[in-house]
C-alpha cells in the first residue's frame, strides 16, 4: 500500500515539477531582438472604428493622439516618421501592434497623418527612425 501512494505521489508531482522548470527555463533563455534604427516602408492610419479601443500597451486609443502601431518595434518606444513624398515629419509613440498578416511597415493615428499629408492617398511611403523609449525633447504631448 505504501509502494502504491508512493507511486502516486510522485506521478502527480513529476508533471508540475517539470513544468514549473521548463517555464523557468523559457524565460531565462529569452533573448531581446535588435531594433533596426531606420526603416523604410509604406504607412497607413487607423480606421475611426478603433476609437476608443484598448491598444497593446493597455491605453485607450484616440485619433487626436499622436500614437502609431508597428510590429517591428518595441511597444512605449518613440520613433520619427518622415513621408518620402513630401518630407514632413512626425514624432509619434508605438502603443499598438498591428495583425500579423499586414505588410505595412507602420499605421499611425489620423492626427500624424494629417501631419504627414497623406490622408487622402490613404498610403504613403515613409522613413521611420527609432529614437528610444525617452520623450523625445519637445514633445508636449502625445
Amino acid at each position: 500500500m505504501k509502494n502504491w501512494a508512493l507511486f502516486v505521489a510522485f506521478m502527480i508531482g513529476l508533471p508540475l515539477l517539470v513544468s514549473a522548470q521548463a517555464g523557468q527555463d523559457s524565460v531565462s533563455f529569452t533573448k531581446k531582438k535588435k531594433v533596426a534604427r531606420t526603416q523604410q516602408g509604406v504607412a497607413s492610419y487607423y480606421h475611426n472604428k478603433f476609437e476608443g479601443r484598448k491598444t497593446a500597451n493597455g491605453e485607450i486609443f484616440s485619433q487626436k493622439k499622436m500614437t502609431a502601431a508597428c510590429n517591428t518595434l518595441p511597444l512605449n518606444c518613440w520613433v520619427k516618421v518622415t513621408n518620402i513624398r513630401n518630407k514632413r515629419t512626425v514624432i509619434v509613440r508605438i502603443t499598438d501592434r498591428m495583425h500579423h498578416m499586414n505588410s505595412r511597415l507602420i499605421d499611425l493615428s489620423r492626427s500624424a497623418a494629417l501631419k504627414l499629408g497623406y490622408t487622402g492617398h490613404g498610403l504613403t511611403r515613409v522613413k521611420v527612425e527609432y529614437l528610444g523609449k525617452q520623450k523625445p525633447e519637445g514633445q508636449e504631448h502625445e
